[in-house]
């Protein structure tokens, strides 16, 4: 892994989110477990970013708390002016670093750290200016297009509203995700004007200021597009989770737990369980729960902040809640056990 010292991250997490038909901001919403930013900040946070700065702006203190046991710098984008004008916001907090910045979406839980240490690799090893994340998609409504001259080299990024039908074909889209010089990036950012359909600052126009100067616009193609897209509905967030849910899941059953119905069963990333145990379907176990080894765990059991030894039965449909199971005990079924009460 290369040194992160000259890396600095900007998570943009100021917008309220419409589609999401909700007053609550988009990045509180919660994906297996956490508000959706803290998913991307547990992303970065293996890269040891030099400084972390997040955008914050609508809901700005109901965000702020979400983000309080996290190494970051919260700042306030007073007016919605794009995306553009919320990563300019960032420049004071930046003013005594030298390096690269790596811009992420707060509403992308799906991103892995893996994808964004080659991208950032990638960067630093092409002695990129301007490096950005792309993807291909089979409909690519809603998000900006790629434009690329006949040698394949990006020119510029077209948001949606403004393509024309042709430019609207195009497949391969911007996943917002860059990787910018700083000088290079803050220079870029205050020639942006608000001539756009939306009459923001898009963030997107420094790929054509790049390109402007003479500067070459490095690209990273991620291979996995559903990791990238930012979660913008309902129907996207039950996608996100059963995605984590999913991840989670198979580190358990790697790890020597037998899971019958992985599609059911969902142990929260901070409970731990034992190897050599099994869990029946529709299994729940939230909270800070703790599971020796060797446990059987029966269908539609749910647990949370229960501590349980080794080699316990819980029989199916039990509800187990701030409570402590010592070893080889057998719990019936239907047990309702709550210390808190």
């Amino acid at each position: 892994m290369t040194d992160q010292s000259s890396l600095a991250t900007v998570i943009l997490a100021a917008g309220k989110g419409t589609r999401m038909k909700s007053s609550r901001a988009k990045v509180l919403h919660e994906v297996f477990y956490q508000p959706m930013v803290q998913h991307v900040l547990n992303v970065v946070k293996p890269m040891r970013p030099a400084r972390s700065i997040v955008i914050v702006g609508y809901q700005r203190a109901e965000v702020e708390q979400v983000l309080g046991g996290y190494d970051v710098t919260c700042v306030e984008q007073k007016e919605q002016n794009g995306t553009g004008h919320a990563v300019l916001c960032a420049e004071a907090h930046l003013f005594s670093f030298t390096g690269h910045v790596m811009i992420l979406c707060g509403d992308s839980p799906l991103l892995m750290t893996d994808h964004l240490q080659e991208m950032y690799d990638l960067h630093r090893a092409s002695a990129a200016k301007l490096t950005i994340i792309t993807t291909k998609l089979e409909n690519p409504s809603n998000y900006g297009r790629i434009l690329c001259d006949d040698a394949g080299n990006v020119m510029q990024v077209v948001e949606e509203k403004d393509a024309t039908p042709e430019q609207r074909m195009i497949r391969e889209i911007n996943a917002g995700i860059y990787c910018v010089e700083k000088t290079f990036l803050f220079d870029a950012l205050k020639q942006v004007t608000t001539d756009n359909s939306q009459g923001e600052m898009y963030l997107t126009d420094i790929v054509a200021i790049a390109v402007s100067q003479g500067i070459k616009v490095g690209r990273y193609e991620h291979p996995y597009p559903a990791h990238v897209l930012g979660v913008n509905s309902r129907v996207e967030l039950a996608q996100a989770h059963s995605e984590i849910q999913a991840r989670r899941n198979i580190k358990l059953m790697d790890s020597g737990v037998t899971m019958q119905d992985p599609l059911s069963t969902s142990v929260a990333p901070t409970a731990s369980i034992g190897s050599e145990c099994i869990l029946a379907p529709q299994v729940s176990i939230t909270g800070s729960s703790t599971l020796g080894s060797g446990c059987c765990i029966e269908p539609g059991v749910f647990l949370k902040d229960a501590i349980v030894g080794s080699n316990v039965f819980i029989g199916a449909n039990s509800v187990l809640c701030q409570c402590r199971i010592s070893d080889g005990k057998n719990v019936p079924p239907m047990s309702y056990i709550d210390s808190s009460d």
